[in-house]
């Protein structure tokens, strides 16, 4: 017998009488009464789906019966005057909740605000006295079915639509029907079809949600309804928008700005955001909003792609490990900021060496001023951040590394001891900390250029970080490293988006707030340039040198060059407490993102495990927490700077990009765009436009491609300052990339193996979202395999 069989003739009739305050007590059944036939045998779900409202139909084996009504086939049964009961249910067949959830909500639509034309039948001895209760109010109606909305199933968290969780569909039908319909504030009423081994069923009403079916691991399960959401929506923006603004926007933006062509870099970056990572990113927020699921669960809609999941969490991981450590630098510089006496101000401290020179312009008096001893000389900061934070002068490389400095673990404990009161209560508590984390920053961004606009030279610097240089539009370089920092910089792959986006509402404005987001990245990145180019034109004019002496990026920019600039303003004490804790704040949110990522994605996949445990997520996270920091210490041993190196150009570079590359390409062609354009309109009320889904399937991923095949076919040598690093360290570095890309083949391999069936029917499986694998096993038909699916746009 197909699906549609399973409730065929049921032999079922209303009861004469109904309690309410039965169905308040959470367990009512609509049966007759027990008959002598009926045995005591355990029961056991046989099948489950989805009913109207919240209501839950499932088929269990249990002692409750008819008497009289045993079930032995379909033609055997005669038709019973419960013939509406028979028409509603039979129609009710277990199909993919997916597949129905863009039906349902499409004619939820359709039917919201019509009157249906029936009229409502109630026999006089079929109540006594009517009580209405606060929670359920339940009432029976005789209403014609062609009119009635189909699509009243709650999603759990706030639809007005269909869920996408759930595992049934109720299809229309031109015969009457009698339809229970409950009002439900509170509780979801679960509706259950039970029957006994001798093949006698019963209908039953409870509150409490039926057994599972099928078992199976964490990620295998649908979303939980009752997951917790963001306290508002500016709670779930300004976490996004803190991951998205990041150091990067500071140190490395306005740096290639500047190198690049000035304003003409603008171009290919604007390029670059526009066609290759704004739609990744919006497909992020729409995978996490609509299967309410971290980033290893949510490919329950394309099993084979599930390593993509592991990628992205061990990769947000790895980042952890040094990113963090910077953080701790910032906190270390904060507290030297409130001596006396900065200590990167001169040359006269224990640390300081002979090539120490606190002015490039004695130099240039001297008519010393070439590229041989300008590399020789190291200023007061420059100085402060190699031996006196990193200690660099103990170590000469990776073979000796050292032990680690106690002020720097100190820092960079209070660094995690932060992020664990951050994120140990979930989003409850992470969305209160970015209202300060997200906003404070741009204070003082704000404060530090109104000062910079007022000094010397602070003209010729944005000259120089604007003036447009059209010809370097024709270097390869150029539209390579715009493509990487818009990338990196609105944090697509890296499965951060998609978790935080788990947390939403089901109907949350996702596109709006990737539209938001990505505005404000980028007018952060352009709005610190003018911020860092200010002083650095203040430097250029101090020393008597050339801004491109002056101007660098990445660390090198925050703790050497901006720490000199504010060190020769008045209150220099002041503007110093400033930029540091602006840094601070710039890289929690982002470090908070990233081990929420981990967090979320394992105790999703691994729900089963967490469930029921006492201060399960607040273990959880002082254990991955601890994890982390006992890596980072590492990065502050006196040879610690050279695996921060290296850690920060193979933990998030190759695997990041396949990370997002393959999540594409599951996204838009094997799980399909037609469906997925489907769940867009039932959260959103209009399917994604021609330019997402083009994006989605060709142009993101062809610029992926280019960007990784680039860096596999002219790749930089591994080196810091004049440090070369060992053959060795290098094919470390490649282990921990392939650590994280090798989860994507690894982890579909082992789907295909653990399915059982042909190779065919083990790819389909594989290929086919989870809730229709029972339907593809009963019809053979896979979707999937047809051009139809391959060929929408």
């Amino acid at each position: 017998m197909d699906s549609t069989g399973v409730y065929e003739n049921l032999p079922l009739r209303l009861p004469s009488e109904m309690s309410t305050e039965n169905l308040q007590n959470g367990n009512t059944e609509i049966n007759h009464p027990p008959s002598p036939q009926q045995t005591s045998n355990p029961s056991k779900i046989v099948s489950s789906t989805s009913g109207h409202d919240g209501l839950t139909l499932s088929k269990k084996v249990t002692n409750n019966s008819l008497p009289s009504k045993k079930r032995k086939s379909t033609s055997e049964i005669p038709k019973t005057s419960s013939d509406h009961f028979q028409n509603f249910l039979s129609k009710i067949k277990p199909k993919s909740s997916r597949s129905s959830s863009f039906e349902m909500c499409d004619r939820k639509k359709k039917n919201n605000g019509e009157n249906t034309d029936a009229e409502e039948r109630r026999g006089e001895d079929e109540t006594g006295a009517k009580e209405k209760t606060e929670e359920i109010q339940p009432t029976l109606k005789t209403v014609n079915q062609h009119n009635t909305p189909t699509s009243g199933f709650d999603d759990g968290y706030g639809s007005c639509n269909s869920s996408p969780h759930g595992s049934g569909r109720v299809k229309p039908n031109k015969q009457s029907a009698l339809v229970l319909t409950c009002t439900l504030r509170k509780k979801d009423l679960h509706v259950q079809i039970e029957e006994d081994e001798k093949g006698y069923e019963s209908f039953v009403v409870s509150t409490s949600p039926p057994e599972d079916e099928g078992g199976g691991g964490g990620g295998d399960k649908p979303a939980d309804d009752k997951r917790e959401t963001w306290s508002s929506n500016a709670d779930f923006l300004l976490s996004i928008i803190g991951f998205a603004v990041d150091l990067a926007n500071v140190w490395r933006f306005p740096y290639l700005c500047y190198k690049n062509g000035g304003g003409a870099f603008l171009i290919p970056y604007t390029l670059m955001l526009i066609f290759g990572a704004v739609p990744l990113f919006y497909m992020e927020l729409i995978l996490g909003q609509f299967n309410r699921q971290g980033p290893i669960s949510v490919w329950r809609i394309c099993p084979l792609f599930k390593g993509v999941g592991f990628c992205a969490v061990l990769v947000a991981f790895y980042v952890s490990f040094y990113y963090n450590v910077i953080i701790g630098w910032a906190l270390y510089y904060l507290a030297s900021s409130v001596q006396p006496d900065l200590p990167w101000l001169h040359c006269n401290n224990s640390w300081n060496t002979d090539r120490c020179w606190e002015s490039m312009s004695n130099i240039t008096n001297m008519s010393m001023a070439n590229d041989s001893i300008a590399h020789n000389r190291y200023t007061p900061a420059s100085e402060f951040f190699h031996r006196a934070v990193l200690e660099m002068q103990m170590s000469d490389g990776l073979h000796e590394m050292g032990y680690p400095k106690w002020q720097l673990v100190v820092c960079i404990l209070l660094v995690y001891a932060m992020l664990y009161v951050s994120l140990f209560k979930g989003v409850k508590s992470s969305g209160k900390v970015v209202w300060a984390t997200a906003t404070l920053p741009y204070v003082v961004l704000t404060i530090l250029l109104i000062r910079g606009l007022m000094l010397p030279g602070a003209a010729t610097g944005i000259s120089y970080y604007l003036q447009p240089e059209l010809s370097k539009l024709r270097e390869t370089q150029v539209w390579v490293d715009a493509a990487v920092q818009i990338f990196y910089s609105v944090g697509a792959g890296f499965g951060v988006h998609l978790s935080y986006a788990s947390y939403n509402n089901f109907h949350n404005n996702c596109l709006r707030d990737c539209l938001v987001t990505t505005a404000v990245n980028c007018f952060t990145s352009f709005f610190s340039g003018f911020v860092i180019f200010t002083y650095l034109g203040f430097m250029s004019h101090k020393q008597g040198v050339h801004i491109s002496t002056v101007a660098t990026e990445g660390p090198g920019l925050v703790f050497q060059v901006y720490p000199e600039a504010v060190a020769t303003l008045p209150g220099s004490h002041l503007w110093s407490v400033l930029f540091f804790f602006m840094l601070i704040m710039l890289g929690l949110d982002s470090a908070m993102g990233g081990l929420e990522c981990v967090i979320t994605g394992l105790m999703d996949e691994f729900c089963t495990f967490f469930r029921g445990k006492k201060y399960s997520r607040e273990l959880f996270t002082f254990g991955a927490i601890l994890v982390s920091f006992s890596v980072a210490l590492i990065n502050v041993t006196p040879g610690g700077i050279y695996m921060f190196h290296l850690f920060d150009t193979y933990s998030a570079g190759i695997s990041l990009l396949c990370s997002a590359l393959f999540e594409a390409i599951a996204v838009s062609w094997f799980y399909g765009l037609d469906k997925f354009s489907q769940d867009v309109q039932c959260m959103l009320g209009s399917k994604p436009g021609l330019y997402w889904r083009i994006c989605w399937k060709f142009i993101s991923p062809t610029f992926i491609i280019g960007v990784v095949l680039f860096g596999l076919i002219y790749p930089q040598p591994l080196k810091y300052n004049d440090y070369n690093y060992p053959s060795w360290a290098e094919w470390v570095g490649w282990a921990l990339a392939l650590s994280s890309i090798l989860m994507i083949p690894v982890v579909g391999v082992i789907q295909l193996l653990n399915t059982p069936g042909t190779f065919k029917e083990r790819l389909a499986i594989n290929i086919t979202p989870v809730e229709e694998h029972v339907q593809l096993r009963q019809d053979k038909k896979v979707s999937r395999f047809k051009c139809k699916h391959w060929l929408y746009v």
